[in-house]
Parts: structure tokens; C-alpha cells; sequence
């Protein structure tokens, strides 16, 4: 998951709370940790992005998931690629196939994880994994 505060600095971490949440609309869960640096930024700025990756990006996944972002700039850490999202505030990871644009509708906090149930706004795969009418070839991605 990848998330910007409001002052423009970038995170992501691993996400291991993670869901459908409805098919209509089309809606997603995350679960944070509220002690987590990424927490408040999806709680103050309403947004994030799901990011799939592939195997080959097995570094730095384990990286974005055992260090903060209160401590270190992990984007800088890792020279990750990124852009700017189309509908919302956050980067996307641009070496994941698969990155889904959401903002936040409702959250809840039913024990340890802040769930945000997050609308999805947009998603974007690379071209290679879409046939020709543009569905998804998930058969093709090697994923983690």
C-alpha cells in the first residue's frame, strides 16, 4: 500500500489486511495499525494505493515491510519508481503490474487494525498483461 501525507512526503508498507469489500460499487479494505507511520496518512489525506507486485520485486518488499518510514524515506532507500496517481493523492509503485487508486469511504477500528474501506477509483495494469478486450491476464503476472 502506498500513501502520501499532506505535506507530500510518500510511504508504503506491507499490507497484510487486505480485501474485497464490495463488487458494487467496487470497494476495497485495507487494515492498519494505527501506531504505523502510514496510518495517518490515510487518515488525514483519505486515500491510498494498492500496489501487487511480482516476485522480482521480493527486496524490496521485504524492505518496505520491516523498516519505517518515521525513520528513514524509503522510496529514497530503495530508488523506488514512482508516479503521481491520476485520481488521487498517493504514489503508484510503477514496477507493480497491478495498482489500484482508492479513496477512502469508511473506516473502523474493531481491534488492532484501522480498517479503511476504500471506492476504488482507478486501476491501471501494464499493457503486457491485458489481452484484447482489456481484461485482466493474471495468469500471465508472477505475483507474490
Amino acid at each position: 500500500v502506498s500513501c502520501r501525507d499532506k505535506v507530500g512526503r510518500n510511504n508504503a508498507l506491507v499490507d497484510g489486511f487486505a480485501a474485497n469489500a464490495s463488487l458494487d460499487p467496487v470497494m476495497v479494505m485495507v487494515g492498519i495499525v494505527p501506531s504505523r507511520f502510514s496510518h495517518h496518512m490515510v487518515k488525514e489525506t483519505g486515500c491510498f494505493v494498492i500496489n501487487l507486485p511480482k516476485k522480482n520485486f521480493a527486496k524490496e518488499y521485504a524492505y518496505l515491510g520491516s523498516k519505517s518510514g518515521q525513520d528513514e524515506d524509503k522510496f529514497a532507500a530503495l530508488d523506488l519508481k514512482w508516479t503521481d496517481a491520476t485520481y488521487v493523492n498517493a504514489p503508484i509503485l510503477t514496477d507493480c503490474p497491478v495498482s489500484i487508486e482508492c479513496s477512502v469511504d469508511d473506516s473502523v477500528l474493531p481491534g488492532t487494525h484501522e480498517l479503511f474501506i476504500g471506492k476504488v477509483e482507478a486501476v491501471h495494469v501494464d499493457e503486457e498483461y491485458l489481452d484484447a478486450n482489456g481484461n485482466i491476464l493474471w495468469n500471465k503476472m508472477d505475483l507474490m
